[in-house]
């Protein structure tokens, strides 16, 4: 680990502390000046000086003279920024006075809905902000539609269901259902335009300028046509079943999500009809042309579409559409345009009653392929007959009918995204080796285990290698003969999984292997049911979850012999147990030898194979258990200190904050004075900044290449007036994380770790390219460096930090090498598919 003690040369983040002394003839900061860690402790320090404290700590031991957060809440909180972009409002009406608000009032939460539409505002900002790479700005593009097909399978096919329930309950904002549905609906609206306003206006043109061209088939030559149709015909017709809809023949089924062409045909009798043909989805999105051309009845790859200084790429829709008179030969082809329908996926059973768990997640599958529809997204091009027959039979209402330009369903144009053309792209990021795990591997378990008693150690994904450290502890454990035990909590794992491979070894080796596997982790069910299978081939102890709860907690225990005595080894994460993912998402992992927390989880693994709950922990927060009580008594604490004239300071991270008590305490805190800061990805039901009742209160959210996944909690006086406490965990501060899952978040007390913790906040608070604040009204505005200013990009200053601290390379031999990870492709992970 690095020694988190600054050193005179070390570099750190924050500003000098008379860097606001500076006139304005004097020169701007240089990048080095900027590139400092801050180095005062956040517990002493309120927001202002945390990010502008000098790179020596003061005298008396790290506090400096307090200064006020900025009195206008529409000013950069940092000298060295402004801000750029801004999102839409969510709050309805203002608040001019928050002293006479009660902290019951509606009107002080936003909206869960609307506050998540914002989120993918932001991150549709990536695709937008003309300062990324350009296969970047596609990529995210892309991220865009996959992460609202997500929110329109759950959150709006929730709320369907409620409409069709005659639910009129109010949510904490006040709003019912058909409230609710109705925003919902208007502000996804404005982010499709947007979207599509983006590709059109921005990154097709750009695309074009790079020498990647997205062409129709009216710009081919007769030639092209030739080779194309012959392409037609060899390798996709063979794929499509036109489906005609006439007395004969029912209306037929369109599946989620596909991408389906609307086609009328007239017959010789002049009577049109419907068909509709599903693009292949097992079939490139983009032929590449020239590829294609130059040999029509081979299978066109991504590799074969780089050639050449040009790429050129025809949809595949365009490319069947060109050639209907083949699929219909004996019928004029009237039109043809595209549409693609979204399903609910809200589909769910009674556990309770259920015959068999494993039976009633495969009959859920099978039921969201029939959904109910809740959204059809229909091309500008296509005739007003169409539409209304598709409205009329897939019984949607014309609220729910989004007209876009083509092309639709923009996630499937991973052949341009995946193009060898760097210069368009961000420098490739390859995970680092962790500096305790540098001498040890999975051949020598001793060593590994020995280093993990010496202290605690903190592995940051992805700027840590997932191979070289967890996966390597996990094959460690499977390995070594003085092992007695290995548990795990599995919700989510990568299709090939090495850790599912670890466990299987380690039962295999004799050793004692229990998994908790989370059957009902949204759209990894069918993933996690063919894990359990398997695990149970090889005669592993396998538990489904805990009935009426998800299992979301990411903790592995391994239960070793030494010296007579057994030892117990703790992971506990933020993230799952996935390779993949944890090239992209950033997750922390805390490794630990402390006793009591091993202690904490062998009860939690027992509860998960027993039927009696664990009710009492030492040490770790467990959810549904204890977690929202201790939560609740640290943030009443900083209440209590502030009161008493003491310092007050909480510094969150996690992913959502949803929870409305919780909210409501952050309230009560800030009335009280407490220094608070909130570094919330996603969701967030507070309202900073309003005088009386949240002046002391910022909310942040930082979007960038990696999705911001670890959950970080500090509270100034956690174990006492003046003693901090900080945690890692699962857990966000949402009600169903608090109530309705079994979660686990760990307190952390070792100073190093405390320091890296505290690191991490740091440049997440400084950052000037990445990061977004919330406003009063619910809307965010970006920050931009300063004219003249170095750009603090946390994610960049991360992997940075992460490539200087990495260890020379190993040149010892070792049979079993599970770290040592390639160029790092970070497509499909910044989705966070369910587990926010």
């Amino acid at each position: 680990m690095t020694d988190p003690t600054p050193e005179p040369d070390v570099e750190r983040d924050g500003g000098d502390a008379d860097d606001a002394t500076r006139t304005a003839s004097e020169p701007p900061r240089t990048d080095a000046e900027h590139d400092r860690d801050a180095a005062r402790p956040i517990d002493r320090l309120p927001y202002d000086d945390l990010v502008e404290a000098a790179a020596e700590p003061a005298d008396d031991g790290g506090s400096a003279p307090a200064t006020d957060a900025p009195a206008d809440p529409s000013a950069p909180p940092v000298p060295w920024a402004r801000f750029g972009a801004e999102t839409q409002p969510l709050a309805e009406e203002a608040i001019d006075d928050g002293a006479a608000v009660d902290v019951d009032d509606p009107t002080v939460q936003l909206s869960r809905e609307l506050s998540e539409l914002a989120f993918q505002r932001r991150v549709l900002h990536e695709a937008a902000d003309d300062r990324n790479p350009l296969l970047h700005r596609l990529r995210f593009l892309g991220i865009t539609t996959k992460n609202m097909d997500e929110f329109f399978m759950k959150r709006v096919g929730g709320l369907k269901q409620q409409l069709a329930a005659g639910v009129t309950e109010t949510t904490p904002d006040g709003r019912t259902p058909q409230a609710q549905w109705e925003a919902v609906l208007d502000h996804a609206r404005d982010i499709f335009e947007r979207q599509s306003r983006c590709y059109a206006e921005s990154i097709e043109p750009a695309l074009r300028e790079a020498g990647i061209n997205v062409v129709s088939w009216d710009e081919l030559s007769e030639r092209e046509h030739d080779r194309l149709a012959e392409h037609f015909e060899r390798q996709v017709m063979p794929t499509l079943t036109p489906l005609t809809f006439d007395p004969a023949h029912p209306f037929p089924f369109i599946s989620n999500l596909s991408l389906s062409i609307a086609v009328l045909t007239r017959d010789e009798d002049g009577e049109q009809r419907f068909s509709r043909i599903k693009v292949p989805q097992n079939r490139p999105r983009l032929v590449p042309v020239d590829a294609v051309c130059a040999n029509p009845g081979g299978t066109e790859t991504a590799e074969t579409a780089t050639d050449g200084e040009t790429n050129r790429f025809l949809p595949l829709e365009r490319l069947i559409e060109a050639n209907l008179e083949t699929l219909f030969p004996d019928a004029e082809v009237v039109s043809a345009s595209t549409f693609r329908v979204t399903r609910n996926a809200e589909v769910r059973r009674n556990e309770e009653v259920a015959e068999g768990l494993i039976e009633m997640i495969e009959d859920v599958l099978r039921q969201r392929r029939f959904a109910t529809v809740v959204r059809l997204e229909v091309a500008d091009d296509t005739p007003e007959e169409v539409r209304d027959l598709l409205v009329e039979h897939l019984d949607v209402s014309d609220r729910e009918v989004f007209v876009r330009p083509e092309p639709l369903a923009l996630d499937g144009f991973e052949a341009i995204v995946d193009l060898d053309r760097p210069d368009l792209k961000p420098e490739p990021w390859t995970p680092q080796r962790h500096p305790r795990f540098a001498g040890v591997d999975a051949d020598r378990p001793q060593d590994l285990f020995a280093e993990l008693r010496r202290d605690d150690v903190l592995v940051h994904h992805p700027y840590h290698s997932f191979g070289g450290t967890v996966q390597t502890f996990l094959d460690a454990a499977a390995h070594d003969p003085d092992v007695l035990a290995i548990k795990a909590a599995i919700y989510r794992t990568a299709p090939d999984s090495k850790v599912i491979g670890s466990l299987i070894d380690a039962a295999k080796n004799g050793k004692q292997v229990a998994v908790m596997v989370e059957l009902k982790a949204r759209f990894d069910e069918e993933n996690n049911l063919r894990w359990v299978k398997r695990l149970e081939e090889e005669g592993i102890h396998v538990a489904y979850g805990t009935i009426g709860l998800k299992t979301h907690s990411k903790v592995a225990l391994v239960v070793r012999e030494e010296d007579g005595d057994v030892a117990t080894y703790s992971h506990v994460g933020t993230g799952n147990y996935h390779s993949g993912t944890a090239k992209g998402y950033v997750d922390l992992g805390l490794f630990t030898a402390d006793e009591a927390i091993g202690g904490d989880l062998v009860n939690l693994f027992n509860s998960f194979t027993t039927h009696a709950r664990h009710r009492e922990y030492d040490r770790l927060l467990v959810a549904p258990e204890n977690l929202r009580s201790r939560v609740t008594e640290l943030i009443r604490n900083e209440a209590a200190v502030a009161r008493e004239g003491g310092d007050g300071r909480i510094v969150a991270k996690m992913n959502a904050l949803e929870d409305p008590e919780i909210v409501r305490e952050l309230y009560r805190a800030a009335r009280a004075g407490v220094d608070i800061d909130l570094i919330v990805r996603g969701i967030c039901r507070l309202r900073p900044g309003i005088e009386g009742l949240s002046g002391t209160v910022r909310v942040h959210s930082v979007v960038g290449r990696f999705l911001e996944h670890s959950r970080i909690y500090y509270f100034a006086n956690g174990e006492g007036e003046g003693e901090p406490a900080y945690f890692v965990g699962s857990a966000d501060w949402m009600t169903r994380n608090l109530d309705r899952r079994v979660e686990a978040v760990a307190p952390v007390d070792d100073p190093d770790v405390r320091a890296e913790l505290e690191t991490v906040l740091a440049h997440m608070l400084a950052d000037n390219r990445r990061r977004w604040m919330m406003r009063p009204d619910g809307s965010y505005a970006q920050l931009e460096p300063g004219e003249g200013d170095p750009v603090l990009d946390t994610h960049e200053r991360l992997a940075e930090r992460a490539r200087r601290s990495a260890p020379e390379a190993d040149t010892r031999p070792a049979s079993n090498d599970p770290g040592r990870e390639p160029e790092v492709d970070l497509d499909e992970v910044y989705t966070d598919v369910g587990d926010p």
